[in-house]
């Protein structure tokens, strides 16, 4: 049988290009000795599954790491289209989307979806043939008022799946209950661009810590993350508005970004100084996490070409949408140096395994992951295991 394992570890420090895996063997204690090998799968014993829940220890080069260290993760390199057409045909018929955009996973096994060009946020009930239109109108036709909208781009929900979405051509925050036939704005002045902390100039991403309500907003055109407090009318820059640029007091065009309450900072896609950074919130700078601080993009395991979407799982592993590389990439929490998940570096294409510029990434409590493949006009499934 074939063995992957990656490792996830406080104690560990780990770099590895592409695909990591572990070759396996047993000495009469039922020790592990493993050894790290890159980029090529090396055949496990078939006793191997059978013998790893009674072994204590792994030895990892000369590292020791407690086995309940170690982390099983792995994903089918095949996708399943879970939401619009598998061949890429785009439309505003019920059972098609137009450039996907933002993702949210909410109760009873539904996928809201930033439906971008259809100007609509659509419901999908997993293994439905058909979304509904739950904000927006389902003819796709774009407006400002409190029933349509105009080219939406990220959308969260809350525990009762009320969303909060941002409507970017109409630089507006939206709040609309659920199954409610309208919304309101709850940010931003609609049809007003602008870049005082009342107003936004094309506002992107949106993260909601749930503990206490506070939105996070992309505010792309004015390369800033903006926060607002529950009922606030007007915001505080907590990140970037410094202008454009590669500075560590500067954003780029940031779209997407996560919410990281662990450490009370978010993790930034910088788009177009393709990489990742940390802002701590109530700093007055970034720190680089992934990707190149002077912009360079590419495709190696360690750069990036135009980031969009990003989003964390529970144990602070690193998921990004690596749009100009047609591709999702993996870096464990602390590192750097990633590793392709979903998707054929360099490849776009509309096969199963394959990507056509990726804009949103987000991950179920079963490490699932469901990608808006946005120049394919589908969401993807690539299931974990």
């Amino acid at each position: 049988m074939y063995s992957r394992i990656w490792i996830t570890s406080a104690n560990a420090s780990l770099s590895a290009i592409g695909n990591v895996y572990y070759n396996m063997s047993y000495n009469s204690t039922s020790t592990i000795i493993t050894r790290l090998i890159v980029k090529y799968q090396i055949t496990c014993a078939a006793q191997c599954a059978n013998q790893f829940a009674n072994c204590s220890t792994a030895v990892f080069d000369s590292l020791t790491i407690p086995q309940s260290t170690l982390i099983l993760h792995g994903w089918n390199a095949m996708g399943n289209t879970v939401a619009g057409a598998s061949n890429g045909s785009a439309g505003k018929a019920a059972n098609l989307l137009t450039s996907p955009y933002g993702t949210a996973l909410g109760s009873f096994n539904s996928l809201y979806i930033a439906d971008f060009i259809n100007n609509r946020i659509q419901k999908w009930m997993i293994n439905a043939s058909n979304g509904t239109t739950v904000a927006g109108l389902s003819n796709a036709t774009a407006g400002a008022s409190s029933i349509a909208l105009n080219l939406p781009v990220s959308v969260v929900l809350d525990s009762n799946d009320n969303m909060y979405f941002t409507d970017r051509n109409n630089h507006r925050v939206v709040y609309w209950a659920n199954g409610a036939s309208s919304g309101n704005t709850i940010a931003g002045i609609t049809g007003i661009a602008g870049s005082t902390n009342n107003t936004f100039n094309w506002p992107c991403g949106i993260a909601r810590d749930s503990s206490t309500g506070t939105l996070y907003i992309a505010d792309n055109l004015n390369h800033r993350i903006m926060r607002y407090l529950v009922n606030a009318s007007s915001g505080t820059v907590v990140a970037g508005g410094n202008g454009a640029g590669s500075g560590i007091t500067q954003l780029y065009y940031p779209y997407g970004f996560a919410f990281d309450a662990s450490s009370n900072s978010l993790l930034i896609a910088n788009c177009p100084n393709n990489n990742i950074v940390r802002w701590v919130l109530g700093a007055s700078s970034w720190t680089l996490v992934i990707g190149s601080s002077t912009g360079l993009s590419g495709s190696t395991s360690t750069l990036l070409n135009q980031p969009v979407g990003i989003t964390l799982d529970p144990l602070g592993n690193i998921y990004v949408a690596d749009s100009g590389n047609h591709r999702i990439q993996f870096f464990f929490a602390g590192q750097s140096n990633g590793t392709t998940i979903a998707g054929v570096t360099g490849s776009p294409g509309i096969s199963q395994n394959q990507l056509y510029s990726p804009y949103w990434i987000i991950v179920d409590n079963q490490l699932n992951l469901y990608v808006s493949d946005h120049n394919n006009n589908r969401v993807q499934f690539f299931s974990h295991h």
